[in-house]
């Protein structure tokens, strides 16, 4: 699946994907339940304020004492008192709003940062299953958009915004409940107001789908050029290749955005347009309150905490509307993100599948044809047995499918027709983890992890004794660059084992597959890339990994052939000769002969 062609189908299966990250939040019920029992006094403190003024301008600015009775005791407070503790009212509840608001943000972020930690990790582990063909279709770019970026916009934002809606919900409960105390009819306009702010956020769902998909391929892209400058940076430089990069880094951020501003040129008018209709549900209720105080009908305070009210009333509706687009924006990311987790890798392990316990006799390519896409086959009914314990190189013209074969061994790609048998046990009988077990891999750039050479090397096999370690290491002929390096066998690499040479990072990956010790061995151009002095040590290292082993090499060295047991010719994706280095010699006209004459005799004639 290319990630790249998302469309988060089920951004709008509202309750859908609540139902799917529910599991994530589960855990955390407890400790979110408090946090909006915190937003909901939080909000509804809002319409203090308010509601003071009330008794502030009818009692303290019109100079009246309040006189009231309660369970059959008149009470009367002195205006000037009411006018000193009315400020100081005011100034308490603001710092109790402000201890409450402290708490459920710390809750809220607390929270989020949890959900996100387990939806990132459920994603990783998705990522972990996919096959090699996942890998070939998607740039690193996108991969780390859609399995990092998404999971912080999807589900740290999801407990933020339900609480802010409740925040915002009560607070707007709150004040109309002073605007309803003030005058139940100026209510119904606010009311009125309310519902009508509300209609922009409803038109704008498609165009924040369709802007956050845009911008998630382009972060992609952005990423996925980094990787490239960074990991590229000798390419590069050899090439003068910068003033390249640079266009398209500036292109990426021109295009990111044109489609940010083109969000806010759709979206950009729900905000004003929802001042307007909050400006016009003021003025009506400036026209309509005023009669009500000619009448007599309302009182100065209660007119002037109504529209306290009312004004107040736009801050929370305006975080509500900003809210509600950006929720949309989050189930955007959420559909997003839980699309990967239906993705299904096309390379599948049988149920219930048989454990490969040992090899013992015969590796065999039955009628075996592949290819990565329909339109060009890599592999035609190739046919080949390797007993065990036999060496078999493979050569051919370049492109012709000798990597391809020997892919298919450890199930990188499963064959598309015609089968790869171990003892006559079809491998995709054997559960994944036992058949690669039984298969160790030395390509010709290895990827070294960041760490010391000690862990690189025991990747291996963790159950590796020191004394496994130490003969690997000796094979592998690493004892004399150990002993050069500071820290010897905990010297810290750098990403990928950049500072080690060429023919070093081999070693150690040789000592790697031999740590592993498996009976099946594949060399794919393992000394192709190094110089001659550094190949000679390599090959002596390889000498010692292919001892008893069922070996597997694509090589370019002559002695590797040479020294071979059978030679197989790929040819265009077919087998066009097999047999020994002698056999293949003697037949006149055979591509091998030809192609040995034409490569092979120069590294003859130069010792190699």
């Amino acid at each position: 699946m290319k990630l790249n062609k998302t469309e988060a189908e089920n951004s709008y299966r509202y309750l859908w994907l609540l139902s799917k990250i529910f599991p994530y939040i589960k855990p955390y019920l407890g400790r979110i339940f408090i946090g909006f029992l915190v937003a909901i006094p939080l909000g509804l403190l809002d319409g203090v304020v308010a509601f003071a003024l009330k008794p502030y301008m009818d009692y303290v600015v019109g100079q009246k004492d309040l006189v009231f009775t309660l369970l059959g005791h008149t009470y009367t407070f002195p205006f000037a008192m009411l006018g000193a503790l009315i400020p100081f009212g005011v100034i308490g509840f603001a710092l109790f709003q402000g201890v409450l608001r402290y708490l459920n943000d710390y809750i809220s972020e607390w929270t989020s940062q949890k959900i996100t930690n387990s939806v990132k990790i459920s994603l990783f582990e998705t990522l972990l299953k996919m096959d090699t063909k996942f890998y070939d279709e998607n740039t690193s770019g996108i991969v780390i958009s859609r399995f990092l970026s998404d999971p912080d916009t999807a589900s740290r934002g999801i407990v933020q915004n339900i609480k802010t809606i409740i925040t915002s919900v009560c607070g707007a409960l709150g004040l109309i409940g002073v605007m309803l105390y003030s005058s139940w009819k100026l209510a119904l306009i606010g009311v009125f107001v309310l519902c009508a702010a509300f209609v922009p956020v409803a038109l704008i769902r498609k165009r924040v789908k369709q802007a956050s998909n845009k911008g998630m391929v382009i972060g992609g892209n952005i990423t996925t050029n980094f990787n490239e400058t960074y990991s590229g940076n000798k390419v590069m430089t050899a090439y003068c290749l910068q003033n390249r990069q640079a266009q398209a880094f500036e292109k990426q951020i021109h295009d990111s955005f044109d489609v940010a501003m083109g969000l806010v040129k759709r979206s950009g008018w729900m905000s004003p347009l929802m001042y307007l209709i909050a400006s016009c549900g003021i003025a009506i209720v400036l026209w309509y309150g005023t009669g009500l105080i000619i009448k007599g009908e309302m009182t100065a305070g209660s007119f002037a905490s109504f529209v306290t009210s009312l004004l107040l009333l736009y801050k929370p509706v305006k975080t509500l509307g900003n809210t509600l687009t950006g929720l949309q924006t989050i189930f955007v990311a959420m559909g997003r993100v839980f699309e990967l987790f239906d993705i299904t890798p096309d390379l599948k392990e049988k149920e219930n599948p048989i454990e490969l316990v040992e090899v013992n006799d015969t590796i065999a390519f039955n009628n075996v044809s592949f290819a990565y896409n329909p339109e060009h086959q890599v592999l035609k009914n190739i046919n080949i047995q390797i007993k065990k314990g036999e060496t078999l190189a493979i050569v051919g013209n370049s492109g012709g499918g000798k990597s391809t074969l020997v892919n298919l061994i450890p199930r990188f790609y499963d064959v598309n027709s015609g089968s790869i048998t171990i003892d006559g046990v079809d491998i995709r009988e054997f559960s994944l983890v036992s058949l690669r077990k039984h298969i160790a891999m030395v390509f010709q750039d290895n990827f070294l992890f960041s760490g010391t050479i000690r862990e690189n090397i025991m990747m291996g096999n963790y159950q590796a004794t020191e004394e496994d370690l130490d003969r690997a290491i000796e094979s592998a002929h690493l004892t004399e660059m150990l002993q050069e390096l500071p820290n010897g066998l905990d010297t810290e690499l750098g990403e990928r084992g950049m500072t080690l040479s060429g023919g070093q990072r081999q070693r150690v990956a040789i000592a790697r597959a031999m740590v592993r010790n498996s009976p099946i061995v594949i060399l794919d151009e393992a000394t192709s890339a190094l110089d001659n002095k550094s190949e000679a040590i390599v090959q002596k290292a390889l000498d010692n990994l292919m001892q008893n082993k069922t070996v597997f090499v694509i090589a370019h060295r002559l002695s590797t052939i040479k020294n071979a047991d059978r030679i197989a010719v790929i040819n265009e994706g077919e087998l066009v000769e097999l047999g020994t280095h002698d056999e293949l010699m003697a037949k006149e006209n055979g591509q091998y002969k030809a192609l040995y004459e034409m490569q092979f005799r120069k590294q003859e004639t130069v010792g190699v």
